[in-house]
């Protein structure tokens, strides 16, 4: 859910990657613009996003900013079933549906998340994830101003999910109430990082590279559905969960669980 203005900037700085000179590393051979764009968000983000969404979870209850994350990930529904459409996964779009309609009528809007109390499946879909299941080889890794980690393969996929969202359809005669949805999305996205973010600050780990690795590593799992082929390439990175686990097993013991 992007807006449909920095769409075709981030695809330009996609297509000019396309044409530069490789570097050393197979999976990041534009390393060096790569950083200096990562640079430029982290700059952005340390100067405006990071204190606005510090605010806005401080500010607002948990249970508030729970129902703002399912409202919008209900809204991301739409984008799923399409995509499961096109990927022709015919037993997942009745449950696609099932789940954005159930939300929408008895979750208040998507406000409550009924959905997964009735366990009805919950699935993330992209254009991506299209491409790359009708063999569309993800190309190099990139980095998009704004946007963040992305490929080659995924970058343009990000126009397609944008015309495809109920965004780009809802309210269009309403576009101070369309651009403030799409404002209070990215707050609302940024805060639910900040515990992540913390973890990845406690293990000192090179973020860049890190970052890279992890992107790379869930495409694969969602474009293969939780089935990556093994790969050949050495151990796959660490996710934040087990790093979380090795933080948490590397704490010395409190006094009463001494022996």
């Amino acid at each position: 859910m992007i807006p449909r203005t920095l769409v075709p900037f981030a695809l330009a700085c996609a297509f000019f990657l396309a044409g530069c000179a490789t570097g050393p590393n197979p999976r990041d051979p534009y390393e060096s613009f790569n950083r200096k764009v990562f640079a430029f968000n982290e700059g952005l983000d340390k100067a405006v996003l990071k204190p606005v969404a510090k605010g806005y979870d401080k500010v607002l209850p948990k249970f508030v900013r729970t129902g703002v994350t399912n409202f919008f990930n209900n809204l991301g529904m739409v984008v799923t079933t399409f995509n499961d459409a096109i990927q022709l996964k015919g037993e997942k779009v009745p449950v696609d549906i099932a789940r954005f309609a159930t939300n929408l009528t008895f979750g208040i809007f998507g406000l409550i998340d009924v959905a997964t109390e009735l366990r009805i499946e919950n699935r993330n879909e992209d254009f991506g994830q299209s491409l790359g299941y009708w063999g569309v080889g993800s190309g190099p890794y990139i980095v998009l101003p704004f946007f963040g980690p992305s490929s080659v393969r995924d970058a343009p996929g990000l126009a397609v999910d944008f015309v495809v969202s109920p965004y780009y359809y809802v309210l269009e005669d309403e576009a101070g109430i369309r651009w403030g949805l799409l404002a209070v999305n990215i707050v609302n996205t940024r805060a639910n990082l900040l515990p992540a973010e913390r973890i990845l600050d406690e293990t000192g780990v090179e973020r860049y590279a890190f970052l890279r690795d992890v992107y790379i590593q869930r495409r694969e799992y969602l474009i293969h559905d939780g089935n990556p082929p093994v790969s050949t390439t050495g151990p796959r990175p660490k996710s934040l969960r087990e790093l979380e686990e090795e933080d948490m097993q590397d704490e010395p013991a409190s006094p009463q669980e001494k022996p």
